[in-house]
């Protein structure tokens, strides 16, 4: 039986001593996200915001493999290839669900464990309690696919130590728990075989007492003791000149940051450093997500998304022909055209006002 026509629903939302319960409900592709799921998550956060019988919300994947592998990219692909709007639309509702998430009036828990990349940071690093175990391996992929980092990813990328989150959006590193929590992604590590007790323990108890009882000390973060070369090399004002600061700095591990910087989009890369850049200068998450919809619908007419789908997701053939195909060749006037505004089609989110 195909999962299209499973009578298991994609998202299981219940409510259940005092917890509204979201389980992303798509193993067999990592749960990933459509727009569908995105919907129902969103109505269940909003309908438990007035409920005073859940006192918090936690967020869960089904499946051993991870919480979410990010956004359902095939059906991308096709809307890129066919001039359809319906991934335009999924990233609204998608960024207005990572906003209100991270607005959430009431304790948000996601528990991070496996794989989270791309649209799970969304719906989970926005959160107030997020938790790492042993076996976490969190990223923002995209401009391994001609796409860039979005779901708010730029801001929280943006806000890491030093150069460490450009570091992470160009290479498309992946986060150990320990890394994770060292760059503002996480904050408690549980470890995997007490994560039902956990669960039980939120169901029975208070956040706060739930989390006494079962966070141990965070891995250490292996990022963060290369950040001498990687600030060194990721400060630099263009993805030329960080490429050759890497290759320049006589360190193995910066050598091989500079080969995978080269084999990603070269549009993309340039587009992601100026979205971070951009992101470190803003006010709120809100203006950082208003930015990112507009990259994100400029990619769709972008040759490079469609190419880098192809290459690692469609016909897995690996070998993306990327146009232009170095860095030495993107200019800034495209470059700019990725942050042109989009009028009666503008995302539109404002940041809350505080609370008094």
């Amino acid at each position: 039986m195909s999962e299209a026509v499973s009578a298991e629903p994609e998202v299981l939302i219940e409510k259940s001593g005092g917890l509204g319960r979201i389980v992303l409900n798509r193993p067999r592709a990592i749960n990933a996200l459509n727009h569908a799921m995105v919907r129902r998550i969103a109505a269940a956060l909003a309908e438990w915001s007035g409920d005073d019988t859940v006192r918090a919300v936690l967020i869960t994947g089904a499946g051993e493999r991870g919480l979410c592998a990010g956004g359902d990219i095939v059906s991308i692909y096709h809307d890129a290839k066919d001039g359809g709007t319906g991934s335009r639309e999924f990233w609204r509702d998608e960024y207005v669900l990572n906003a209100a998430i991270a607005n959430y009036r009431k304790p948000y828990v996601a528990i991070m464990d496996g794989i989270v990349m791309g649209g799970g940071v969304g719906v989970s690093a926005h959160g107030s309690v997020r938790v790492v175990t042993e076996r976490s391996m969190i990223g923002m992929p995209e401009t391994g696919i001609g796409f860039v980092p979005d779901v708010g990813g730029t801001y929280l990328l943006a806000r890491t130590p030093g150069e460490l989150g450009t570091h992470i959006a160009l290479t498309t590193a992946r986060l150990s728990a320990g890394d994770a929590i060292a760059c503002g992604f996480a904050d408690h590590f549980v470890p995997s075989e007490k994560i039902e007790q956990f669960i039980e323990a939120l169901s029975e108890t208070t956040v706060e007492a739930a989390l006494a009882a079962f966070t141990a000390p965070a891995p250490v973060s292996e990022l963060v003791a290369q950040r001498g070369w990687i600030d060194a090399a990721y400060s630099a004002g263009s993805v030329a000149e960080i490429v050759s600061r890497l290759r320049g700095s006589g360190v193995p591990e910066a050598e091989k940051a500079a080969e995978q910087v080269v084999s990603k989009s070269p549009t993309a890369c340039a587009v992601t450093l100026k979205s971070l850049r951009r992101a470190r200068q803003a006010g709120s998450l809100e203006e950082v997500l208003n930015d990112e919809f507009r990259v994100s619908v400029a990619c769709l007419s972008s040759p490079d998304l469609v190419e880098g789908i192809r290459a690692q997701v469609v016909e897995k053939d690996r070998n993306p022909r990327w146009k232009p195909a170095t860095i030495d060749e993107v200019d800034d006037t495209q470059i700019d055209a990725f942050f042109t505004p989009l009028g009666d089609l503008e995302l539109g989110l404002t940041a809350p006002l505080p609370q008094h």
